[in-house]
């Protein structure tokens, strides 16, 4: 059995435990997860007795070759030609990505006017938490393109000549060079007082000798990404800079050293916030600890006050922070494998503190 036969058996094991006859599969990373089908154009219906993949004429020929165990139908209006083929299957409540536009969901209610439609919300991406095998070796090369590209900038960065925006570009293309297809995300590159901003997407500010230098990047392979922060500091660091960095540090090695299957949501989040609020910093770790991550940059689980359990075969991100606003700030995120016993660390760039 293939790994998208496994994904598929198991999802029409949840199908049959939900209370809906079919699901109206939209969403285009989902239906890739699903079939292996990477489109503009792609509608799945999957029900107790059929399997239906419906696209426009540009890809038919490719949807040919890459999917199987489908009917594949050919047509521009797949609202229509699934509910003409399913007309007498009996079925009666129907389910769909509950994440569509209030305009397509008009359209669903006036085609599939016989059926209960019913939003599932999170249905499949439920399923995409726990990663398989083929998943999890797309992943960890993801994070060894990062891990590269991250040493080779270093060298790249010239105190009172290089802009973040250089640098940005610099970490984007040596990812490309390196295999990625592209960037999961806009890649952060944030200096100085702009350090403290925890999204500070890359500006045209020069980076100067004495600044704290925040990078937070990932990149795309084959379909899945990676997602890794790194804080460095540029000709010289303070005392008070050295002591942020090792408490920021000691919360991320802290939630390693205790994640694994079983491990509540709370907890999670908690462990390594705990280290930032004991040293009296608390008030200055303004977000959540991570997010898992996969097809998406930011999947579910995220993290919070759940009794939820992570599971293994997760891969989550570990992210803690401390910024003082306008001042710099400090974070440090590895993407981490979830095992029964402990975890993975997939990015494995060095994490103690850098001085260039």
């Amino acid at each position: 059995m293939t790994y998208l036969e496994k994904r598929l058996a198991k999802f029409e094991t949840v199908l049959k435990q939900s209370d809906v006859d079919g699901v109206l599969v939209t969403n285009l990373t989902n239906i890739y997860y699903l079939t292996g089908f990477h489109g503009t154009s792609a509608t799945v219906f999957i029900s107790g007795r059929r399997r239906i993949f419906v696209t426009d004429a540009r890809y038919t020929l490719i949807a040919k070759k890459v999917v199987t165990g489908f009917d594949i139908l050919e047509t521009r209006d797949a609202m229509a030609e699934i509910a003409k083929v399913i007309a007498e299957d009996g079925l009666k409540k129907i389910g769909f990505d509950s994440q569509v536009t209030f305009h397509y969901y008009q359209q669903l209610t006036t085609v599939f006017s016989n059926y209960e439609l019913v939003p599932m919300t999170d249905f499949i991406e439920q399923l995409r938490m726990v990663k398989d095998d083929q998943e999890i070796a797309t992943i960890r090369k993801a994070c060894s393109i990062s891990d590269k590209a991250f040493m080779d900038v270093l060298d790249f960065i010239k105190p009172g000549e290089t802009t973040e925006l250089a640098v940005a570009n610099f970490l984007d293309f040596r990812m490309r060079e390196y295999g990625a297809s592209g960037i999961s995300f806009d890649t952060i590159a944030a200096s100085g007082y702009r350090s403290a901003m925890p999204h500070g997407v890359a500006s045209d500010k020069v980076i100067q000798s004495g600044e704290t230098l925040t990078l937070d990047f990932g990149c795309y392979y084959h379909h899945y990404v990676s997602d890794m922060t790194r804080t460095i500091h540029i000709g010289q660091v303070t005392d008070e800079e050295r002591e942020i960095y090792d408490i920021v540090l000691k919360a991320n090695q802290a939630l390693i050293e205790k994640a694994k299957a079983g491990l509540s949501y709370r907890d999670f989040d908690a462990i390594p916030r705990a280290v930032i609020n004991e040293a009296g910093y608390g008030e200055h770790f303004t977000h959540g600890i991570g997010h898992g991550i996969g097809l998406d940059v930011h999947e579910i689980p995220y993290f919070g006050h759940s009794d939820e359990k992570i599971q293994a075969g997760m891969v989550l991100t570990d992210e803690p922070g401390i910024y003082l606003e306008g001042k710099y700030g400090v974070r440090i995120e590895d993407d981490l494998l979830i095992t029964e016993t402990g975890c993975e660390i997939l990015t494995l760039a060095p994490k103690e503190l850098i001085v260039i």
